[in-house]
C-alpha cells in the first residue's frame, strides 16, 4: 500500500472584501501519498493557489481565514499533526523544511536586493546545523542539481541578472534545501517557454523520484499536468467538481468544466474557426446564498463540423492573399544593443538582438514570429515600429520606408500601425479609468470632432470586444486579466489602424480567456481586415491563429513558411526542438 502523507478534510477559507465574505476554497477534501504527483487544476478564481496556500498556512489574515477543516500530515516515524491546531511557531518547523512551496512568480518571490546564492544558503542556515561555508557549497550542489548551467555565477548574480528560467530553477533550490517530504509547485512553468517549460518539468520528475516526495502540482494547463501528475484535481469557484487519475480525466472526462479545459488549448491534428471555452459546455449562475449553479450544454458548439477548417478552405484563402502585394517588407534589419565598454566609454562588444532579418506581411495575413526567450522575436516587433531603432536595415510600410521617416512622420503613421503589448496591466494607467485610457489616443490623433462622438466610440469598443458601456468609468484593477487584455485590443482599435503587432498577447491568460482572446482576434481579422504579427512562444496557439510562421533563434529566421507545413514536417534541428516541447498531452488532445 501507497505511504499516506498529507490528507485534507473539508477545508473551508474565506476572505473578507467590502461586498462581503468571499468564500475562496469550500470544504474540499483530497489525500496525497508519497511519491505520488497530484495535479490540481483550475482557472484563476478557482482556489486552487489558496488550497496551496492554506496548506502551509501561509494566508494573510486578515482578510483571510481558514474557518475550518484538517490539514493532516503524516511525517516518516512521527504521529500525524494537523497542521491547523499548532501555533505558527511549531509551524514554521515544518514549513520550508517537510514541506516547501515553489511560488508562480520567481521574479517577485526573490528578494531583489540579495543575491541569489544569499537566499538560498538563508533557508539552509534557518533549517539545518549548518555553517555560512557548507551552507554555501550546499548551495551550490542544488544549483548543479538543478543543473543551471554557471552554478558559481548564479549564486554572486542578483536575480534581475538572471533569465525567467534561471529564477525558476533557484526557486526550485531553495524549496529543495531541506529534503521536503511534500514539494508544492503553484503554476511553475506559466509564462515560460515550451523548451524552458519541459526542461523544469523533467527536473520536478528527476527530483521528485530522487527524494522519494510527493508533490502538488498547481497550474490552468490541463496539458501540462498530462505531462507529470498522477491524479488529477479539477477546481472551480473553490470546488472540487471532479477527480481521477490523468487517463481518467483525459480519457474520459465527466464534468463539463472538464471536458471545457481539455478542449480549449488550440488542436494540433486540426484548424477550426472558433476555439471552444468553458461557456461552449456549460452554464453556471451564482444563487443568492453564493453557491454556483451548473448545467451542461447537450451540444457544444464546438462539435459541429462545420467549425473544421478544411484544406481546401485554407489554400483558397492562402491563394487570395498571397496574389497581393505586400504590405509590410523589412530588408536586412538588424538591431543591436551595447554589451561591454572600455575604459574610455567605447562600446566594445554588441548583442545582436536582431541579425539581418528579411521578410513579407501581406494585407489580411496573420503572421506568426515563434522563438524561446531571447530569441528576438519581441525586439523585431518594436524594431518595426522605431520603439527601438533598428541598427540598420529597411521597413517599408505600404511604400514609406518607416526608418527615413521624421519624428513628426512617424508620428502621424502610429495611427496605422498599433502595437498590443503582454502585460496588459503595466500598459495602463492605474489611475485612468479605461475609457479615458481608449479615448486618449483619438484626442492625441485628434480622431472625431467631439468628446461624445470619442465616448460613443469607445462604447461601440468595448463592446466589440464583448464588454460593455458599464465598464467606461471602472479602473484597470477592477477586472481580470482576460478583461483588461480586451481593454488593451480596444485601446489599439481606437487609432481604426491597419496593421497590429500583438506581443504574446495571450502567453499568461488562463487557457479559456487566452481561448476567448484568440477568437476576439480572429473575429476582428475578419470584421476589420486587420493585418497581424503574432508574436509567441507557444507554438500550439502560432499555429491556430496565423497563415504563415517565422521560427526564431539567436537574432536570425532559422525557418519561414505555412504554419501546417512547418509543424508537420520542420526542416531545422531548433524547430523540431520546438515542437518536441509541447506537452504530450496537448498533441493527444482531440478536443473532446
Amino acid at each position: 500500500m501507497s505511504e499516506k502523507l498529507l490528507e485534507v478534510k473539508n477545508l473551508k477559507t474565506v476572505f473578507a472584501t467590502e461586498e462581503g465574505t468571499v468564500v475562496a476554497v469550500n470544504d474540499i477534501s483530497f489525500s496525497l501519498n508519497r511519491g505520488e504527483t497530484l495535479g490540481i487544476v483550475g482557472e484563476s478564481g478557482s482556489g486552487k493557489s489558496v488550497t496551496s496556500l492554506s496548506i502551509i498556512r501561509l494566508i494573510a489574515s486578515p482578510p483571510g481565514e481558514i474557518v475550518s477543516g484538517e490539514i493532516i500530515y503524516y511525517p516518516k516515524d512521527k504521529p500525524p499533526v494537523d497542521l491547523l491546531k499548532i501555533t505558527e511557531k511549531e509551524m514554521q518547523k515544518y514549513r520550508g523544511n517537510d514541506i516547501a512551496m515553489i511560488f508562480q512568480e520567481p521574479m517577485t518571490s526573490l528578494n531583489p536586493v540579495f543575491k541569489c546564492g544569499d537566499q538560498v544558503s538563508e533557508a539552509i542556515l534557518l533549517h539545518q546545523n549548518a555553517n555560512k561555508q557548507q551552507a554555501k557549497n550546499q548551495t551550490l550542489e542544488l544549483f548543479k542539481k538543478v543543473k543551471l548551467a554557471n552554478p558559481e555565477r548564479v549564486y554572486n548574480s542578483y536575480p534581475h541578472q538572471i533569465s525567467g528560467g534561471q529564477k525558476q530553477r533557484v526557486m526550485i533550490a531553495m524549496a529543495l534545501s531541506c529534503n521536503p517530504d511534500i514539494l508544492i509547485a503553484d503554476e511553475p512553468t506559466t509564462a515560460l517557454d515550451v523548451t524552458v517549460q519541459k526542461a523544469i518539468l523533467d527536473l520536478l520528475n528527476e527530483l521528485q523520484k530522487e527524494m522519494d516526495a510527493a508533490q502538488i502540482f498547481i497550474t490552468h494547463d490541463l496539458g501540462v499536468v498530462a505531462e507529470i501528475a498522477d491524479h488529477v484535481i479539477v477546481m472551480f469557484k473553490g470546488k472540487i467538481v471532479e477527480s481521477g487519475t490523468v487517463t481518467e480525466i483525459f480519457s474520459n472526462p465527466k464534468h463539463p468544466y472538464t471536458k471545457g479545459l481539455l478542449a480549449c488549448r488550440p488542436n494540433l491534428n486540426k484548424k477550426v474557426r472558433h476555439l471552444p471555452t468553458v461557456s461552449d459546455f456549460m452554464d453556471f449562475s451564482q444563487n443568492e446564498n453564493g453557491s454556483y449553479s451548473i448545467t451542461a450544454k447537450s451540444t457544444p458548439y464546438i462539435e459541429t463540423a462545420e467549425n473544421n477548417i478544411t484544406a481546401t478552405e485554407l489554400k483558397a484563402r492562402h491563394d487570395l492573399l498571397y496574389q497581393q502585394k505586400p504590405m509590410l517588407r523589412v530588408e536586412n534589419l538588424s538591431t543591436r544593443f551595447p554589451m561591454k565598454k572600455n575604459f574610455f566609454g567605447k562600446v566594445t562588444q554588441y548583442l545582436h538582438a536582431v541579425d539581418d532579418v528579411s521578410f513579407e506581411v501581406y494585407p489580411g495575413e496573420t503572421l506568426g514570429l515563434v522563438g524561446e526567450s531571447g530569441c528576438g522575436k519581441t525586439t523585431l516587433g518594436r524594431s518595426i515600429l522605431r520603439l527601438v531603432e533598428p541598427f540598420k536595415g529597411k521597413v517599408i510600410f505600404e511604400g514609406k520606408d518607416l526608418l527615413q521617416l521624421t519624428n513628426q512622420e512617424m508620428r502621424s503613421l502610429r495611427k496605422d500601425i498599433q502595437i498590443i503589448f503582454q502585460d496588459p496591466y503595466s500598459s495602463l494607467n492605474p489611475r485612468m479609468t479605461i475609457g479615458n485610457a481608449i479615448m486618449e489616443p483619438m484626442e492625441v490623433h485628434k480622431i472625431h470632432h467631439s468628446r461624445q462622438q470619442r465616448k460613443d466610440k469607445v462604447i461601440e469598443l468595448l463592446e466589440t470586444v464583448n464588454l460593455s458601456a458599464d465598464h467606461f468609468g471602472r479602473y484597470p484593477h477592477e477586472f481580470s486579466g482576460g478583461q483588461r487584455q480586451r481593454i488593451c485590443i480596444a485601446r489599439a482599435l481606437s487609432l481604426n489602424p491597419r496593421f497590429l503587432i500583438c506581443d504574446e498577447s495571450v502567453s499568461a491568460l488562463d487557457v479559456s480567456v487566452q481561448a476567448q482572446v484568440l477568437n476576439l482576434l480572429t473575429e476582428l481579422r475578419a470584421k476589420f481586415k486587420f493585418t497581424y504579427i503574432f508574436i509567441s512562444h507557444d507554438l500550439s496557439v502560432v499555429k491556430h491563429i496565423c497563415d504563415r510562421m517565422i521560427v526564431m533563434n539567436k537574432g536570425k529566421i532559422e525557418e519561414l513558411g505555412f504554419a501546417e507545413d512547418i509543424y508537420m514536417n520542420p526542416q531545422k534541428e531548433y524547430t523540431r526542438r520546438l515542437i518536441d516541447s509541447i506537452p504530450k498531452g496537448l498533441k493527444a488532445n482531440k478536443n473532446v
